[in-house]
């Protein structure tokens, strides 16, 4: 890169300048309107999501590039309507900068974002930059869904097996290392690069949708609760209950965790990360026990049956064992946006 070019900041070449640079990441054919058009299939419902995240809280120079954190951005709202049970169709991007930016920094974002669009046949079809104080990225998801499919969190019932799509607890993980270079020193290369990745570069599981549809065809349509695990195991399960006025009860020993926390962590503290650390992008799925299994077996690779709905309201953790008291779970435990 002209070096030239890459020292320039924001400030040196304006909105217009700056806009001008990033439409070549759009669709040329959707972009230059008030809005963007999205034609969506016959019989669909359209699904819409905003993520809003901000520099020192959602990403950081010391743990994410300009790229990671671009695909991070990404990936957060695709989850989101994979957790929906809808396909992606666009995303929109809400871009606050200060004047003193580089360019370049903003042009690695954008190619960040586009790499993990790209994987889904997804674009950027729009958005706006405006100068703020700190760097703040606002992206608004679209997607479609069939109106039978759509996952809900208030569908689970008594009786539901609950599914994760994956192991929890391998971004907060990855967050530490990176953090914090000096832990985990009994790690092979391999899985410290597992788990930093899984922090940098974590993938939306859209894939799961066509193989749950597979497994639930029915002549009358099985209604699945869920939502995505991006404020942590524990917090998906608790929402998950409370709008569909139930329980659940969560088997320790049934929680699937990276191996590489079995020769670094301690029980306590894997156990933490997984059901509080965040950020793991997977599918927490209530449905009925059958197809619960059958969806395990075709996912594999972490994929587990951790636990089942309960009547009542209460979210607790048991250990078959019984090594550890049975513990109730709350949000109060997990990441809060405006605590202390």
């Amino acid at each position: 890169m002209n070096s030239d070019l890459s020292s320039q900041q924001v400030k040196d070449i304006g909105e217009q300048g700056l806009l001008e640079r990033l439409q070549r990441f759009c669709p040329p054919e959707i972009i230059g309107d008030d809005a963007a058009v999205l034609v969506t299939a016959p019989e669909q419902s359209l699904v819409v999501t905003t993520d809003v995240l901000v520099d020192g809280v959602h990403f950081s120079n010391l743990t994410t590039s300009p790229e990671d954190a671009g695909w991070r951005a990404a990936a957060a709202n695709l989850s989101d309507l994979a957790a929906m049970g809808a396909s992606p169709l666009g995303i929109t991007v809400g871009l606050g900068l200060p004047g003193k930016v580089s360019v370049s920094w903003v042009e690695r974002l954008y190619q960040g974002m586009t790499e993990c669009l790209q994987k889904y046949n997804t674009s950027i079809v729009g958005g706006d930059v405006v100068r703020s104080p700190v760097t703040t990225l606002a992206i608004t998801a679209f997607g479609q869904v069939n109106p039978s499919r759509i996952i809900r969190r208030s569908a689970a019932v008594v009786g539901d097996a609950i599914v994760v799509t994956g192991v929890h607890g391998a971004s907060h993980a990855g967050l530490e290392l990176l953090l914090h270079p000096e832990l985990g020193q009994n790690l092979k290369d391999a899985e410290r690069t597992f788990l930093t990745r899984a922090h940098q570069r974590p993938q939306p599981r859209l894939d799961v949708l066509p193989i749950l549809w597979k497994i639930l065809a029915s002549p009358s349509p099985i209604p699945v609760a869920g939502m995505d695990s991006s404020d942590g195991l524990a917090d998906a399960i608790i929402q998950i209950c409370r709008a569909s006025g139930v329980g659940a009860v969560l088997e320790r020993r049934q929680i699937s965790m990276p191996a590489a926390f079995d020769h670094w962590l301690t029980e306590e503290q894997a156990l933490a990360y997984a059901l509080y650390g965040g950020e793991d992008f997977e599918l927490v799925l209530c449905l009925p026990q059958e197809s619960a299994l059958a969806l395990v077996q075709h996912l594999g690779q972490g994929a587990a049956i951790v636990g089942n709905i309960t009547s009542g309201s209460t979210v607790l953790l048991h250990d078959k064992q019984k090594k550890f008291p049975d513990q109730v779970l709350s949000l109060s435990q997990g990441f809060q946006h405006f605590s202390q």
